[in-house]
């Protein structure tokens, strides 16, 4: 019996033994698992989980738009005004107001923060009738005046183009047969308005048989005109502005199509414009030509309208000045309009570029970040000159209204689509007091 359980013992320790040595079948299965975990990339990770000082994340190959903003500064997409802050007093833009949606265009005038706005008022629409004025249109300057009025704005009223009622012809545009009836329309304006508008232009450049039709041109007369409208004014209004109607610049002095604007302005002088205006109107356009270029330079940097004064911003008003002072005539000359003109940007309804019209092909001298640049240096140039007070800007929505057919178009702060120009943004930016 003792034999027997000694072998048992025996036995048992051998198999013992045995199971130490050899693996159990079902623990093969899992050995993969673990070595598959072991040997995944985060535990090599960790082999070197120890490292030296830490240091940045390198942003060479970061992306762009991931870089701090202030790394950053775009360029404006129009030019920058470097000179002295301008007087927003003596700045303004002219705007077309009939049939129009009025207030967003008044809340450019206001964004572009100028002193003035001006309108020219066409008599033949206001009064078609010797005994009726037009109620539609007379609605229309009412809320131009009063949202003017409402934004701290100057208006200006140009009046100008007389009723076919009044007229010995039709054709064209051009003066009254008798200028006691431009007398009684502008006293009506100016009681009607009395307080609210600060200034009326009186004509326009009549100079031009396209706006003195009729009559033979003759500055004599246009004086006589602009003295009956005066009185008109000054019967109920004594504190508005009067301005002589502006002379055309044009070049051409052939006594029929045109007369030069500076002989123009001497024989209006002759006649006593001076007399009864309280500042001098004009109109110094520079066709394609840099606004401190002159007539008189050795070269010139466009290739048409170069050769005479009328086409050059600067020689008008140095030469308007020179006139002014030669007659001892002390006023101011006041810009009624001015600009340049560009068919860069400006797209035809089917969207694609236009030239400029026929008779303006030094529109296509111009792109419109040079355009934004000539009146930003035309309203420095002013600034600078004690002989000249506001700059009427020409011209806020003449784009959107008459499309890449007309002149007009090419001095439009606003292209045909509505959308701004480079002329805009300088002149909203441009450093005012």
């Amino acid at each position: 019996m003792r034999n027997i359980l000694s072998l048992l013992i025996v036995l048992l320790l051998l198999a013992a033994c045995r199971a130490n040595q050899e693996p159990s079948p079902t623990a093969v299965p899992t050995q993969p698992a673990l070595v598959q975990i072991t040997s995944a990339p985060t535990i090599v990770l960790t082999a070197t989980a120890v490292p030296p000082t830490p240091t940045p994340t390198p942003t060479a190959t970061s992306k762009p738009t991931t870089l701090p903003t202030a790394t950053f500064t775009p360029m404006p997409a129009y030019p920058l005004y470097a000179g002295p802050p301008l007087n927003r007093s003596d700045i303004g833009i002219q705007m077309h107001i009939q049939q129009v949606n009025l207030m967003p265009l008044m809340d450019h005038v206001q964004a572009l923060d100028v002193g003035w706005v001006k309108t020219q008022v066409s008599w033949k629409l206001y009064q078609p009738y010797p005994d009726q004025y037009s109620a539609d249109r007379l609605a229309e300057l009412d809320a131009f005046v009063e949202a003017a009025n409402a934004r701290d704005i100057a208006v200006m009223l140009n009046v100008a183009k007389a009723p076919e009622w009044s007229r010995p012809t039709t054709e064209l545009d051009g003066p009254p047969t008798e200028y006691a009836h431009f007398q009684q329309f502008m006293q009506f304006l100016a009681e009607r308005y009395q307080g609210r508008v600060a200034a009326y232009e009186l004509w326009n450049e009549s100079n031009l048989k396209r706006e003195w039709n009729g009559s033979p041109l003759n500055a004599a007369d246009t004086v006589a005109l602009m003295k009956a409208g005066a009185d008109g004014v000054r019967a109920v209004d004594a504190n508005a502005i009067l301005i002589s109607g502006a002379p055309a610049t044009t070049g051409i002095n052939d006594y029929v199509a045109a007369i030069d604007d500076r002989v123009y302005l001497r024989q209006m002088l002759d006649a006593g414009v001076g007399d009864f205006v309280d500042v001098i109107g004009v109109h110094p356009y520079g066709a394609g030509n840099p606004p401190e270029s002159s007539a008189s330079d050795a070269e010139s940097s466009v290739p048409s309208h170069n050769n005479h004064p009328s086409f050059f911003f600067k020689d008008t008003l140095d030469e308007y000045a020179a006139i002014l002072a030669e007659y001892g005539v002390e006023k101011e000359l006041w810009a009624t309009e001015f600009g340049w003109g560009s068919f860069d940007g400006l797209l035809n309804k089917e969207g694609t570029p236009v030239p400029p019209p026929k008779g303006v092909e030094y529109m296509s001298y111009l792109d419109e970040w040079q355009q934004a640049e000539y009146i930003l240096a035309a309203y420095e140039m002013a600034h600078e000159r004690d002989s000249v007070g506001p700059l009427i800007l020409w011209n806020l929505n003449f784009g959107p209204i008459l499309g890449t057919q007309f002149a007009e178009s090419g001095y439009s702060v606003l292209r045909l689509d509505e959308s701004v120009r480079p002329s805009y943004l300088a002149l909203q930016h441009a450093a005012k007091q």
